[in-house]
């Protein structure tokens, strides 16, 4: 289960550090490549132990376990990379779903690519890509945004920074910071669309599509439960209004300044509305050519 270090810079007398990704929900999601891995591995590095004993004995995996969050991350960080330099190989995970995104399972990778230690993903699920799948909304262009501050000003900091944004924004929160944090979205924000998906994969799995306002409205009255994405549209481009005429007298000062006129109508074209031909059409009435 070693992957091949192919690259320049790899420590070849080192074990391998594995990313495994386990189940948001649904134990039926582990993968068969997860299970491998896992029952392969020297050792499994775990946010909390307890937490990832319960999948180990579900799938009869005995492998010794170490913990490794944000506590301890520094101390326990330089014992696992001495382990992996000595030429053992280890698994990092994380509670539930793909470890070291939005979580501090990215200071051990880190650690192992400072030092020259293979890293290899085991994909496994991931609550912010499925919650975009089934949102409704555009998954064509996204960015992850994770957990809020807690901070007054660094969270407003970072919702101002996200209103900006022309793409499709993924949030995690908590069920106890819901109403709080859908009411300083509405500030920052606006009325955007919104999708609430909570307890993916679960029994009791749920998309709530409506607006930000619907959802503050919603939750006056219903109190949250289960842990949630938040999927929600980006910012509305404002598109700056031309007159044909003054598209066309920008086709031709860019021809004034070299450019080709297929070209000139071409660039013009995407920022004006109007279409390559039209205004190649007129730029051709207008030279004569």
């Amino acid at each position: 289960m070693r992957c091949k270090p192919a690259r320049t810079g790899v420590n070849s007398m080192a074990g391998t550090l594995f990313v495994v990704g386990t189940p948001i929900g649904n134990l039926g999601d582990m993968t068969y490549r997860a299970v491998e891995t896992l029952q392969s591995v020297d050792f499994i590095c775990a946010e909390d132990t307890r937490v990832t004993a319960k999948l180990l004995h579900y799938f009869e995996i005995k492998r010794p376990l170490v913990s490794y969050h944000e506590h301890n991350a520094r101390e326990s960080g330089e014992v696992i990379l001495g382990r992996l330099l000595a030429g053992e190989s280890g698994a990092i995970v994380t509670d539930a779903g793909m470890p070291c995104i939005s979580d501090p399972g990215e200071g051990l990778v880190r650690l192992c690519a400072e030092h020259g230690v293979v890293v290899c993903a085991v994909p496994g699920p991931s609550a912010a890509i499925s919650a975009l799948a089934i949102s409704g909304l555009s998954t064509a262009r996204f960015s992850f945004e994770g957990f809020l501050s807690v901070s007054k000003k660094a969270r407003f900091s970072h919702l101002a920074e996200a209103a900006k944004l022309p793409y499709t924004l993924i949030f995690y929160e908590a069920p106890h910071k819901l109403r709080a944090t859908l009411a300083d979205m509405l500030e920052a924000f606006g009325d955007r669309k919104i999708a609430l998906c909570r307890e993916l994969t679960k029994l009791h799995e749920e998309v709530f599509r409506t607006t930000i306002a619907g959802a503050v409205e919603f939750y006056r009255e219903n109190n949250p439960r289960g842990e949630f994405v938040l999927i929600i549209e980006g910012a509305k481009q404002e598109v700056p209004e031309f007159t044909c005429e003054q598209a066309g007298e920008e086709v031709l000062r860019l021809v004034a300044q070299g450019m080709r006129a297929a070209d000139a109508c071409r660039q013009v074209a995407k920022g004006t509305g109007f279409s390559k031909g039209e205004l190649y059409t007129q730029y051709q009435k207008r030279t004569g050519e």
